[in-house]
């Protein structure tokens, strides 16, 4: 288990978002109700991890947690993590741009698929896993965690 990556997760416990866009509550239980989607559709444990980790940046106060929270992931996880992270709103700020850049691209399909997780991971009262549960299933039986 990564303490680091458990430590970035458990930060995000109580950090508030605006009920207007996360009628779920805190950052923690928004990003493990994003990681169950990605697990429910997919194998790929990187974008598991993408889902997971997406707003660990949330736990510093500032503007861009899309940014801070790939800096944090840097030598934690794998390129495509830190990428899809740092990455995760810009469908959000400028879809246009994003996907003619992207045209045709794993990357963007990476990042349509993480985006639909984010905006369905605001159950209020959905069931999650813990934070160490969500960790663990990514490394389980030493295959592709994405780590």
């Amino acid at each position: 288990m990564d303490t680091d990556l458990l430590d970035l997760l458990e930060a995000l416990d109580g950090v508030a978002q605006p009920v207007r866009y996360h009628p779920e509550g805190d950052a923690l239980f928004h990003s493990l109700q994003v990681f169950e989607h990605a697990r429910s559709e997919t194998e790929d444990r990187e974008l598991w991890a993408a889902a997971l980790l997406h707003d660990v940046g949330k736990s510093i106060p500032g503007p861009d947690h899309d940014l801070v929270g790939a800096d944090l992931l840097e030598g934690l996880v794998t390129d495509r993590v830190v990428f899809l992270v740092r990455h995760h709103l810009d469908l959000l700020r400028d879809p246009r741009r994003t996907r003619r850049r992207l045209h045709g691209s794993p990357e963007l399909r990476d990042l349509e698929r993480l985006r639909r997780w984010d905006v369905r991971g605001r159950q209020v009262h959905a069931r999650v896993v813990t934070p160490h549960a969500a960790l663990a299933a990514l490394t389980e039986h030493g295959r592709n965690s994405g780590l």
